[in-house]
């Protein structure tokens, strides 16, 4: 995750709140929040070797599968749910956009954008679509949503979620005007904040 990426997701949590992190990694975004923003903070996460960095960070972490692991939660309260750079590898991001603002009051969601017009261009060229989120080949990746900024805008707007704040990333992983002009083209990635209506 790049810094200007934290930066704008530890902007939009509460200090002293309740944060789960689905698909945490190996716990930097956890960790940075617990150091500065004193947050309670939990991770979910399915990768072994991402799950020992976690504890060897003493970020508290449990083994679960996204798509199964959000529905584990549900008698919980937090404040806030992070899912950066996962949703599109889910099998109903629908549902756990909406399992995810049933657990806490907000959501921040990052993902790759497959509109980003090198993107369009390897595909118009019949190579993999490559972004520095994504591998350079379809057999390494875990997306099973190749997902534009127009379509999880659609998914929002369909499921009556409230898109609360959003920050547009050019090709160097910083907030960019220029891509805030046609995201769907322009931005490599889109950072959301959200809430239900």
């Amino acid at each position: 995750m790049t810094n200007k990426l934290s930066k704008i997701i530890n902007a939009w949590v509460p200090e002293q709140s309740k944060v789960i992190d689905f698909g945490c990694g190996d716990g930097s975004l956890l960790k940075e929040l617990i150091d500065s923003k004193d947050i309670l903070g939990y991770g979910v996460e399915i990768n072994d070797k991402k799950i020992e960095e976690c504890i060897a960070k003493a970020v508290p972490v449990i083994k679960q599968d996204i798509d199964k692991g959000i529905n584990e939660f549900e008698s919980s309260n937090f404040d806030i749910s992070i899912m950066a750079r996962s949703i599109q590898c889910l099998k109903e991001p629908s549902v756990a956009l909406n399992r995810m603002l049933k657990l806490s009051k907000r959501c921040v969601v990052t993902l790759p954008n497959l509109g980003y017009w090198k993107c369009r261009l390897n595909l118009a060229s019949g190579k993999m679509p490559v972004t520095p989120e994504l591998p350079s080949s379809w057999h390494e990746t875990d997306n099973i949503h190749l997902c534009t900024i127009n379509d999880f805008e659609t998914l929002c707007n369909e499921e009556s979620i409230n898109i609360k704040n959003k920050v547009f990333l050019n090709s160097k992983g910083k907030q960019s005007k220029i891509a805030a002009i046609s995201p769907n083209l322009l931005a490599i990635e889109g950072v959301y904040l959200l809430e239900k209506e």
